[in-house]
Parts: C-alpha cells; structure tokens; sequence
C-alpha cells in the first residue's frame, strides 16, 4: 500500500516482536495489514481526516498501537466530542503516554473555552506537565495574593516563548490588572519580542498596556526610521518605550547607525534603564559581528539592566579581548538560572582564575571548577582539565540484572514506542519512549531504570533512543551506552585508510545523526553524516568516485565513504584545526574563514573562538562534537584524553601563511 514505510526487514520486525512479553506478542504478530492500516490513520490524522480516521479505527482493534489509533481518532474531533467520549478515552487507556497527551489537548481547549472549574478538576490529573500554555493557564487561575512567586515563575515562561499562544496571553492580561505585572515587565516582552523578529507578538504585548500603545507599535512595525522621524521629542511613557522598540528594530540591521542616533538625539529621552537595554542590544549585534567595538557599547549600559542573552554576548566580546574583569562581572550580573549554567561557571572560574592574587581567590576558582567538572559536556571536561586531570572512561556501573533487563522489556509504553519506530513512525514512537523514562511519570525511571531502559534500546539498535536515555543518568555513567560504536569495522577501517581519527569521524556522527541510518533534515542532508546532495556530488567527483547517483547517499557504506573524505578535506583545508572543521562540515566552510579574525588578530584559545561562533546551532554542535571526540578517544584508546589538545587556537585566515582553498562547497 502507498503508506506502508517499513523501515527493516521482516526479520528485524520479527525479532523485535520475540522481545516482547507474550501478551503484547499476541497483538501484533503476523499483523503486516493492520501496521498498513495504522500507518494509513497516521497520514490521515496528519491531513486532518476524521472521517477517514473514524472508518479505519476498528480495524484498529488489538493492534499493539491501538493507542495511537484511538488517539489520532479522537483528537482529529476533540472540538466537537463530547466530555463522556474524552473520559471514557482516559480510562481506557490509563497510564500511557496517549491518555495523557489527548489530557494536555482537553486542557488547552478547556481553557480556551473558560471552563474553569473542568480545567482546574482535569489540572490534577495531568502527569506532563511540559505544556507552557496550559502552565500559563495555571498561573492565571492561581491565587492572586500568591505575590511576586507566582509573577516571576510567569514572566520566565513567558519571555521564553518565541511564538504567542492564547494561555500565557491571558494570563498576562490577568496579571497586569492584578498589578503582579508591571509596564515595565510588559514592555520587555515586546522589546524581546521585536529583537526576536516576532512584531505580532510585541503588538500583542502593547496591547495589554493600551490600545494606544498598540497603535504606535504598529507604526515601529511598519517602518522603524519613520517612526523616529515623526517624532523630536518622547514624553509620554508609551512613546518613549515605542523609541525603544525603534531603535533595537534598527540596530538589528545597522547596528553602529543606531549608536549614533541614540548618542545624538534619543539618549537623553530615555530613562537610564531604556538606554542600558538598546545599548545591550547594540553590543550584541555587534559582537555576534565580531567587531572589536562591542565592549565599548556594553560600557554604556548597566549589567544589571541588561538580560542573559545580552549579558552572554559581553562575556564573549570580553574573552575575544582578554578582558577578564568583564568576564567576571557579566556573568556575575546573569540570572541565578543562567549562573548554574557549565557554560558561564566555566568561564566565571576562568576569570576568577586569572584575577586571582590570593589563596582564597584561586581557591574559588578552584570550586567552582569543582562543581562542574566530569566527562558529561564540553565545559564539565574543560573544567576537568584545569583540576589537572584527564578525561578518562568512568567506570563500568554494576552490571543490569535479568529482572531489571526484564522490567524494561515488560514496559508497554517502551515497547509500543520501538514498534512505531519500527514502522516509521518515529516521531510517534520517540515522545512515547521518552514520556515513559521521564521521571515525572507514573513509573518513571530512576538511573537502573533508565540503565536498562538504555539497555533495550541499544539492543534493538535504536541507538537515538539508547544514547538519550542513558544521558539522563545522574549517580552513574554507563559510556558503552552514551558513545556506541555501530559500524565500527566500516568506520575504523575507513577512517584508518584516509588518515582521519576515527574518534572524530564517531563524534561528528553521533551529533549529526546518533547513528540513525535513514536520517534526513529539514534542509535535505541525509543519512549517518548528513551529506547534502550538492556536497555529496563535489566530493563524489574530487575522490574520483564514478557513476555516483544521489540516491547513494542513503547507502550505509557510501554515506561513510562521501562524509569521512569530506571530513578529511576540510579538515586539511583548516590546517588540521578540528573545532573549525566541525564548524565548517555544519555551516559550510565560508563562515569559518570569516570567523578566524581579520589580519593581524591574536591567536585565540579555540574554546573561546568557539564560544563566540554567531550561529547558536553551530556554535553548539561545535562544542559537542569535540566533547564526543574527547570521550571516544578515552574509550577507543583505553588512555587519558585532552580537550584542550583537541582545540588547539585559532588565529586568522594568514596565521599559517595557507590560504585556504576556496572551491570547498
């Protein structure tokens, strides 16, 4: 049938099925044509098909993802079912990972309805708790004399947010008129919303405060430089914070227009608190340039004015300038949440390290490296390394015993997510499995649960499933189950033959596909390496690999053999730096090069060019691949590693008297 996208053979089913416990074997054995049929109401579902879906559910009936079938049945309709249908699903199926995801779907539409005393009665039952919408419903419903607990735990969740939803809209609205909410609080939501490119959500916000404020935001929407023009003077709150939303509109693109514009006219307008926030946003524009200025911008605003994401950018700018009081300071002035974070510990040890002239400053230093150091991320290995330790594998936890390997396997929600995973729906199946190890559940697992909950995953080499759930771990580290080695003899063997260490070759794979086979992203790279078409076909052609079609790129032995040579090129092409040919295998190797410096620029310790890579996703896959070398190599070499050797410095494009070669796509 057109649906049927079986992903492994028959044989692979089968064994899967012979794991389970014998009632569930009994559901879906020789099921072929009713996998066809649940694939079908998945595809319905997608398309909006309740009709369609309602004619196929009981051919649905025992199936082992009955579940799911029921589910996508009821919530295609959940506007027009009635409450008896929605609690008789509940009971139905109680306890599973679908009971609780259609319980989130009748809580948002219960709120969107006002039925408050139903929301509050189904809020009780509702084991997730993942859903920011229905917490901002929560919050909204709350006592209002909760105070400034309640206000702070809302702006967090709401701040966060990048696209609106009706909930935290409400409840907003309902903590402004209870003064829990303040303008000021207010209009950072529509300032982080205008930095953020999100108009509609800043209008949302203004309008809370006024329907006036409303309209002048529309016109900073439309057209920012015109706004300011119209305007000499902002005496009026909702003016000068529409000045404000202006200028971060503008510094967005021209940065360095903007300083002047605010120095010369709008500065003295503003309050000094609005002045420290475009001042922040100006600095970061321009330290996500690389410019050399930013900290000069920084220094016209207070760093208790600023937010995390500004306060981050003016730590980066400090490092890139060797200025280690700035360091300190900014990561001081961050959030208590964003100064728990490895990140900004690590480098507020580094500072405190490097302005140390006492005992008792060192020794801080000394603690907080102390706090984060382990084998799990790439700062928690730095900070291991500055201890004067190697980064070594922990050691082996006590082996899982029959009855805990069994329990996992006993597991229905386990077992319902790899039999969708299975069939291709993979989506489906990995929100199942990771609601039933998520400790926040009925039955949610502890560490030797999650061990063997790994374990089973690993077994059926869903390795995604199997890395993700042992990462979760808290008392004790299993490295066979966060760093498996799938393929080692093709990867070993190829690696070997062209000179790459194959424990980058197994770092860059496990960040850009943990290992699953038919992996494909939203922008069409593909398979174990993720090799875009055009980049596949350059490299194809450079290492002389004829008659090669794009369709090959989906083959196991292919993939490894296109990605690993391209790997080698542009880790050649970087001078054997392998923080920027990570860097350059993500975001192509353009960016890189500009990233290096201008000539002229001093060598950089390469965890702080990393740290400052503009691009957050590159910035972080960085970071992680050469955390996973790290750890490879431990295991592979059976020896003490360095990160730091790993990382090297980097300098600018003439550092090494090398231009590089241009023609890398």
């Amino acid at each position: 049938m057109l649906f049927r996208t079986i992903l492994t053979s028959n044989a692979l089913l089968l064994s899967l099925v012979l794991t389970m416990p014998a009632h569930a074997q009994s559901m879906v054995a020789g099921s072929a044509a009713a996998d066809d049929v649940i694939l079908e109401m998945n595809q319905a579902f997608k398309k909006g098909n309740s009709k369609r879906l309602s004619a196929l559910l009981p051919q649905a009936r025992g199936h082992a993802l009955e579940p799911w079938a029921a589910y996508w049945e009821l919530r295609a309709r959940l506007d027009t079912a009635a409450p008896a249908e929605v609690q008789d699903f509940f009971l139905r199926f109680a306890g599973s990972y679908q009971e609780d995801r259609l319980r989130n779907d009748w809580l948002l539409l219960l709120g969107q309805r006002r039925y408050w005393s139903d929301f509050a009665a189904e809020r009780a039952h509702y084991r997730m708790n993942d859903d920011r919408e229905v917490r901002c419903y929560t919050l909204a419903l709350e006592p209002l004399q909760s105070g400034p607990e309640l206000a702070a735990e809302f702006k967090r969740q709401w701040y966060a947010q990048r696209d609106g939803d009706e909930g935290c809209l409400y409840a907003a609205e309902r903590l402004f008129a209870a003064k829990q909410l303040s303008e000021l609080d207010v209009w950072r939501k529509a300032r982080l919303a205008t930095e953020g490119n999100r108009p509609r959500l800043a209008r949302q916000a203004a309008e809370i405060i006024s329907k006036a404020a409303a309209v002048m935001v529309d016109e900073v929407n439309a057209n920012a430089a015109r706004f300011l023009k119209k305007r000499a003077v902002a005496s009026a709150r909702i003016t000068r914070e529409s000045v404000v939303l202006a200028l971060i509109q503008l510094a967005k693109s021209d940065p360095d227009g903007t300083a002047s514009i605010l120095e010369n006219h709008w500065s003295v307008h503003l309050s000094p608190e609005q002045r420290s926030w475009v001042w922040g946003v100006i600095g970061k524009q321009v330290a996500q340039r690389l410019s050399g200025d930013a900290l000069q911008h920084f220094a016209k605003a207070k760093d208790s004015d600023l937010n995390d994401s500004q306060l981050g950018w003016k730590v980066r700018a400090a490092l890139r300038q060797g200025q280690w009081k700035e360091v300190l300071a900014a990561t001081q002035a961050m959030s208590v949440e964003s100064q728990q974070e490895s990140v900004w510990v690590y480098w507020r040890a580094r500072a405190l390290s490097r302005l140390a002239k006492t005992d008792v400053e060192r020794s801080a230093a000394k603690t907080l490296y102390e706090r984060i150091a382990s084998v799990r991320g790439f700062y928690e290995q730095l900070a291991t390394e500055e201890l004067g330790q190697g980064i070594t594998v922990p050691a082996q936890p006590e082996a899982l015993s029959a009855e805990e390997k069994q329990a996992a396997q006993d597991n229905a929600g386990l077992q319902r997510a790899l039999y969708a995973i299975r069939i291709g729906l993979r989506s489906d199946g990995v929100r199942e499995w990771n609601y039933s190890t998520n400790l926040h559940t009925p039955g949610g697992m502890g560490d030797r649960e999650l061990l063997a909950a790994a374990d089973l995953a690993c077994q059926n080499e869903v390795w995604d499933r199997c890395i993700n759930t042992s990462e979760r771990t808290k008392s004790v580290i299993d490295f066979s189950q966060r760093f498996p080695m799938p393929h080692k003899n093709a990867v070993l063997q190829r690696a070997t033959q062209i000179g790459l260490d194959p424990a980058y070759v197994y770092g860059l794979i496990r960040q850009e596909s943990r290992f699953i086979m038919d992996a494909h992203s939203g922008v069409g790279a593909a398979g174990l390496m993720q090799i875009m078409p055009p980049t596949a076909r350059w490299t194809a052609k450079k290492i002389g690999l004829s008659n090669f079609k794009p369709a090959q790129i989906n083959d196991r032995d292919t993939n490894i053999v296109i990605g690993t040579a391209y790997l080698k090129l542009v880790l050649d092409n970087f001078d054997g730096s392998m923080p920027m040919a990570a860097a350059a295998y993500n975001a192509g190797p353009s960016r890189p090069r500009n990233w290096r410096g201008q000539s002229g620029a001093p060598l950089l310790d390469a965890a702080i060019w990393a740290e400052n890579v503009p691009f957050s996703e590159t910035r972080d896959y960085v970071k992680k691949v050469l955390s996973n070398t790290t750890n490879y190599a431990a295991l592979i070499s059976g020896a003490p590693q360095s990160l730091k050797a790993r990382l090297g410095q980097v300098g600018p494009r003439d550092a090494s008297g090398v231009e590089p070669n241009e023609d890398l796509p």
